[in-house]
C-alpha cells in the first residue's frame, strides 16, 4: 500500500504516479486513501475498550475527499475555524464529533458551531470563556467547555509548532488554571466537561506527551473533587512521521497505549487530535523538472513546484525525501531543487544528491500529505496545484487545478 517502485515505475496502492501526471500535470498532490484508513485505524485499534474519540486535526489537510475518507471511518474532527467545520459537514461528519480547539474563535465562528451542535470548545483564555458564554446565551444554548491547559512541558521539537511552553500563545498557565475553571464553571451558559491539553507536534519522542497526560491527569482529580463533571480528557495529538529516510518514530500502538495505562484508570473519555500523522506519509507532491541551471559550479534544477506550493522547507527548513518517479541508474549529482516564485527563499531542497536530472523528469517530493497544500498560497499569482485521491486500482481529482479565472474571482477593478 505504500510508495514503491515497480517495474521501474513509483506507484502506490495500484495506481503508477506516471499516470496521475499524464493525466492531471504538475505540479499535484496525491494522496493514498488506503494509507489514511491504516494509521486512522491503529489510533482506533489502540484506543479500543475504552471510551474514546479518534478526531482527527483538519488543519492538517482539509480536502473533502480526505475528510470523506475518514469520515465514513467513523472519526471525529478537530477544527480551528468555522470554515473546518463547514468543511467536515460537507464531506459527512458529524457535528456532534466535532471539537473546536484554536486560540482566537470569532463570535460568528462560535455561534455557527454552537448551532449545529459540536460536541465541545476547547478554551484558552478568560476572554474567550466571557465570548462563549454569552454566544451561547444568546442562542439559548449550554455550550461544553473544556479548557486547554498549558502544562510547561517541552515537546522538544520546531518552535514554531512548539505549544505547551509558557512562552507560547497556547493554552491557560498550569498555575492559575484552577481559578480558571472555576471562573469558567460560574458561568449561566457554559458546563465545564473536560479538559484539553496539546504541546505540540511532529514529536519524535513520546515522552513529553506522556508527562503532559501525568499533569492533565491529576489535574482532573483535583477538579473532580472540587465537583466539577469532568467527563473527558482531551489529549491533543503531536506524533511525529518520518522525514528523512532511517528517521526513528513513536509507532501509534506504542504511544497511545502509553498515554493510555494513565488515562485509563480515571475511567474517563479519551480524546485524541492526530493530524500529520494520520495523512503526512500518505501524500506526495508530484513535480517536474524545467531547467538545469550551473551558476559557477553550483548546480540547480528549477522544478514547477515552488514555495507557494510547499512552504515547509522555506519556512521551516524542513526536509522531505525526493525520489524520480522513473527509477535512474543515472550517475549522481549535487543539486539545489528550486522554484519559479521570485525569492531566493524558493527552494525544496539544498545540496540534494539524486540522479542526474534533465528537463521534463518527473519527481516526487514525499510526506507531503500534510501541511502541504493547506498551507499552500497564490503567491506570484501562482494557481494552487492539483489534488488527486488514489483508492485501489483508480484515482480521482479531489481539486481541480486552479486557472488564472480562478485567481481573480472575488476581485473587482
Amino acid at each position: 500500500m505504500h510508495y514503491e517502485y515497480r517495474q521501474g515505475r513509483l506507484s502506490v496502492e495500484g495506481v503508477d504516479l506516471t499516470e496521475i501526471a499524464e493525466a492531471c500535470g504538475t505540479p499535484t498532490y496525491v494522496y493514498s486513501a488506503g494509507m489514511i484508513r491504516e494509521r486512522y485505524r491503529a489510533y482506533d485499534a489502540a484506543l479500543a475498550g475504552m471510551p474514546n474519540q479518534v478526531c482527527y486535526a483538519v488543519k492538517a489537510n482539509s480536502n473533502l475527499a480526505v475528510l470523506a475518507v475518514l469520515a465514513q471511518e467513523g472519526a471525529g474532527f478537530d477544527i480551528v475555524s468555522g470554515g473546518e467545520l463547514f468543511r467536515v459537514l460537507k464531506a459527512g461528519g458529524h457535528a456532534a464529533s466535532v471539537v473546536f480547539s484554536g486560540v482566537g474563535k470569532k463570535p460568528d465562528e462560535i455561534r455557527y458551531a454552537i448551532e449545529h451542535g459540536v460536541h465541545s470548545f476547547n478554551c484558552e483564555s478568560y476572554a474567550e470563556i466571557e465570548v462563549l458564554n454569552r454566544v451561547a446565551g444568546e442562542a439559548g444554548k449550554i455550550a461544553h467547555v473544556a479548557l486547554r491547559v498549558n502544562p510547561d512541558v517541552n515537546p522538544v521539537t520546531h518552535e514554531y509548532i512548539s505549544t505547551g511552553l509558557k512562552e507560547n500563545k497556547f493554552g491557560i498557565d498550569i498555575s492559575v488554571i484552577e481559578a480558571a475553571y472555576a471562573h469558567a464553571a460560574a458561568q449561566p451558559h457554559l458546563k465545564v466537561t473536560g479538559v484539553s491539553c496539546h504541546i505540540g507536534s511532529q514529536m519524535l519522542d513520546s515522552s513529553p506527551m506522556v508527562e503532559a497526560v501525568e499533569r492533565v491527569v491529576a489535574l482532573v482529580r483535583k477538579l473532580q473533587a472540587s465537583g466539577l463533571p469532568i467527563d473527558h480528557v482531551d489529549l491533543g495529538g503531536g506524533l511525529g512521521v518520518k522525514y528523512r529516510e532511517g528517521e526513528q518514530t513513536p509507532s501509534i500502538a506504542a504511544a497511545v497505549q502509553a498515554m493510555r495505562q494513565i488515562v485509563e484508570q480515571t475511567g474517563l473519555k479519551a480524546v485524541v487530535e492526530p493530524g500529520r500523522s494520520i495523512v503526512a506519509e500518505a501524500g506526495v507532491l508530484l513535480t517536474s523538472v524545467l531547467y538545469r541551471k550551473n551558476n559557477g559550479g553550483k548546480e540547480f534544477a528549477i522544478i514547477d513546484a515552488a514555495m507557494n506550493d510547499l512552504i515547509r522547507p522555506s519556512l521551516y527548513k524542513a526536509f522531505h525525501e525526493i525520489t524520480p518517479v522513473l527509477e535512474s541508474t543515472a550517475p549522481p549529482m549535487e543539486v539545489d531543487l528550486v522554484g519559479p516564485v521570485c525569492e531566493s527563499g524558493d527552494w525544496i531542497a539544498k545540496s540534494r544528491t539524486l540522479p542526474t536530472l534533465n528537463s521534463g523528469d518527473l519527481l516526487a517530493i514525499h510526506t507531503a500529505g500534510a501541511y502541504g497544500f493547506g498551507m499552500a498560497s497564490n503567491y506570484n499569482s501562482r494557481g494552487r496545484a492539483a489534488e488527486v485521491l488514489v483508492d485501489g486500482d483508480t484515482f480521482r481529482v479531489a481539486r481541480q487545478r486552479e486557472s488564472w479565472d480562478d485567481l481573480v474571482r472575488g476581485e473587482s477593478l
